[in-house]
C-alpha cells in the first residue's frame, strides 16, 4: 500500500488555487459594473445640468455644461443633441480597453423626456 502523506496538502492548494483564480477572473467583471453605472450616472448628471442651462437656469450653452459636468465625473461626451428644451447627452469612459457609453435625456416634465 501506498502513502498517502502530504495529499490532503495538494488538495488544499489546489482548491485554495482555485478560488484565488475565480476572484481573479471576477475582480474584473464586477470593476467593469461599477464603472457602467458610474457612466451612466455622470451622463445623467450632464444632461440635467444641459437641460438646465437650455432653460436658462444656469448660465451658459447646453453642451458646454454638460462637458463641464461629465469631465468633473470623469467621463467624455461622445454626443450632445439639444432640441429646445430636451437635452440628450451620451457620455463614455475607457474601462479595461473597453469603451463603456450611456446616454440620457433630460428636459421639462410633459417634454416626453422623462
Amino acid at each position: 500500500m501506498r502513502s498517502e502523506r502530504g495529499a490532503g496538502t495538494v488538495v488544499t492548494m489546489g482548491v485554495g488555487l482555485g478560488v484565488v483564480a475565480l476572484f481573479m477572473l471576477a475582480m474584473p467583471l464586477y470593476a467593469a459594473l461599477a464603472a457602467r453605472h458610474s457612466v451612466s450616472a455622470a451622463a445623467d448628471a450632464a444632461a440635467l445640468g444641459a437641460a438646465d442651462a437650455a432653460s436658462g437656469l444656469v448660465r451658459g450653452h447646453p453642451c458646454d455644461v454638460a462637458v463641464r459636468i461629465a469631465a468633473e465625473n470623469g467621463v467624455a461626451v461622445e454626443k450632445c443633441r439639444v432640441d429646445g428644451l430636451v437635452v440628450t447627452v451620451t457620455t463614455t469612459r475607457l474601462v479595461l480597453g473597453f469603451v463603456i457609453a450611456e446616454s440620457a435625456t433630460a428636459g421639462p416634465a410633459g417634454s416626453g423626456a422623462d
